[in-house]
């Protein structure tokens, strides 16, 4: 695989046109969470997901590591589809993560991209066009681009605001 400039547009292009697609695991996947923690999160439009993408892809330093992950699992498929099954979950892992960005949230975005990848529909991954849709990398696919911006979008109430465990020169901010 090469990855030019070019090739990053077009996986931007992917990516963003994939909302369709991707908003539904996404939501979904915050409702589970937000049922198990007992919280209310807010819906992501497909409209802020697709502002997400392109901020994510305006940085070139991580828009690169996301076009090739993205490729990667586009084009990633394996015989019986088992065999594949670490390099797919590797893969996925690493996407949601870098889609989220650094600590902590790329933690959370990794332990995310398991409760989506349980969820997501592999029917709903085969209804799009271009290579690899359909793939064994197919679903791990959107279940990382879903964990990944979930993550990093607001609607958490835990986000909002100042963390309690912030630290201002003269001891912690009350």
């Amino acid at each position: 695989m090469r990855v030019t400039p070019q090739r990053v547009r077009d996986e931007h292009a992917w990516v963003r046109d994939r909302a369709d697609v991707v908003v539904p695991v996404l939501n979904d996947t915050r409702d589970r969470l937000g049922r198990l923690f007992e919280t209310g999160v807010d819906p992501v439009s497909p409209e802020a997901y697709r502002r997400e993408v392109d901020a994510v892809f305006a940085d070139g330093e991580v828009a690169v590591n996301v076009a090739a992950c993205v490729a990667l699992l586009r084009d990633l498929d394996v015989t019986d589809d088992y065999p594949g099954f670490v390099v797919d979950e590797v893969l996925g892992r690493e996407l949601a993560a870098t889609v989220a960005g650094g600590r902590p949230l790329s933690l959370l975005a990794e332990a995310t991209f398991h409760v989506a990848d349980l969820h997501v529909n592999r029917d709903a991954t085969a209804n799009g066009e271009g290579r690899g849709v359909g793939t064994a990398g197919a679903d791990d696919l959107d279940a990382a681009l879903a964990a990944g911006f979930q993550t990093r979008l607001p609607g958490w109430d835990w986000r909002e605001g100042e963390s309690p465990f912030a630290v201002d020169a003269d001891g912690f901010k009350e």
